[in-house]
């Protein structure tokens, strides 16, 4: 199929149908059944999928369609919006419920009376808040970029992109794939899911709806479901047979300033219970989350720590130990900026927050260590650093 053919497609009913028919065709023109672009099936994702998080954030404002579509140029295999709710129950893409540092919300005077203080996973936290927003009014505001000391590039497009809403991420996914003739996944982060749940509006029942009414159809479907909290991922399973993330953050997590627990998943906070991520991350307890889910995936350090003058040490046996218990294996995140590398990883001026140093090579060591996936800021680096490495 020619790209005018594809194009023309995207705004036309009829020709859209054949181009999903015909990139289909395409996709399988070696032999075999023809692909579904939205559920490709049990082989899907491509080994070392690249996963592009919140978009390609290290080149575009993070979380908007913007940054999206600059993944998807870029060879992401998967893209992935985090999740919260507005006031009148729409899921929208934003890392935080608070929009303080991703939005022109705090200079929009009409909303100055909407700044308060929340307890967000035990945790005090004064901004403005998606569920006090309709989502007409959140479409008022415009997005920035979260970390420009970081990211100073970005903030070049501070006030250009809107707050998407799941359904146009979706969308925008639907149209490219079918472009591109490529299978493009959607990596979804119910965040917060305790709280949302607490004040009325919960995400998870709206989160398989909607990928339902849009044309996912279970395990077979181009999507990964993921959270930090253990609860939600277990109501998921009992909605969906989607595939299921379980996030660990770093069980070295200090407490919070006023004492909150960093270091294990809020529900089990929530309901009392002591255990931590350190827990789950054992033998034992990765056989406990492949009850429930499919991959696991942790902070990077967990699979390879930092040494005290941290560099890159030697990759622990967690890996070898999640594959025993019958699950994959995903890591986050792979950045490009030189704060985040190790340091012989830096480049060319290592005391540089903006800078970017060698991330392929902290790529190709986790490669090296076998995971089946990675989370990245910066999609064409990683495609880069896959093709290279096979």
């Amino acid at each position: 199929m020619n790209n005018a053919l594809l194009a023309q497609s995207s705004s036309h009913p009829t020709l859209t149908s054949l181009a999903a028919v015909l990139a289909s065709v395409l996709l399988s023109a070696c032999g075999g059944e023809p692909v579904d672009l939205q559920n490709p099936g049990a082989a899907w994702p491509p080994s070392q999928a690249v996963t592009a998080h919140r978009g390609a954030s290290a080149l575009r404002p993070e979380h908007t369609l913007a940054a999206y579509l600059k993944a998807i140029e870029d060879g992401a295999d998967i893209i992935e919006p985090d999740l919260v709710a507005t006031r009148d129950g729409v899921l929208v893409a934003r890392h935080e419920n608070d929009i303080t540092g991703t939005t022109n919300v705090s200079t929009a005077s009409q909303f100055a009376a909407r700044k308060t203080t929340k307890n967000i996973d035990g945790i005090p936290v004064t901004g403005w808040f998606t569920e006090d927003f309709t989502l007409a009014e959140l479409k008022t505001l415009r997005a920035k970029e979260r970390i420009p000391a970081n990211r100073p590039a970005n903030a070049a497009y501070d006030g250009q992109f809107d707050v998407p809403t799941l359904q146009e991420v979706i969308d925008l996914v639907k149209k490219e794939s079918v472009a591109r003739g490529k299978v493009i996944g959607i990596y979804p982060e119910t965040k917060h899911p305790t709280y949302f749940k607490s004040i009325g509006l919960p995400l998870e029942k709206r989160l398989v709806d909607q990928l339902v009414a849009s044309g996912y159809r279970g395990k077979a479907a181009a999507v990964f479901l993921q959270s930090f909290e253990v609860a939600n991922l277990k109501e998921l399973r009992s909605l969906t047979d989607m595939r299921i993330v379980q996030l660990i953050d770093n069980p070295k997590n200090p407490p919070a300033p006023n004492g909150a627990p960093r270091n294990a998943p809020y529900d089990f906070v929530a309901s009392g219970s002591t255990r931590t991520y350190a827990d789950l991350v054992t033998p034992a307890g990765l056989r406990e989350i492949a009850l429930y889910a499919d991959v696991v995936s942790p902070y990077k350090e967990v699979i390879i720590a930092r040494t005290a003058n941290n560099e890159l040490g030697a990759a622990t046996s967690f890996v070898a130990d999640a594959r025993a218990a019958g699950l994959k294996v995903h890591t986050w995140t792979l950045r490009p900026e030189n704060p985040f590398l190790p340091v012989s990883m830096r480049r060319p001026d290592v005391a540089s927050l903006s800078q970017r140093g060698d991330a392929a090579a902290e790529i190709n060591a986790y490669l090296k260590a076998g995971i089946d996936g990675f989370f990245t800021d910066d999609p064409a680096v990683g495609r880069a650093a896959v093709a290279a490495y096979k």
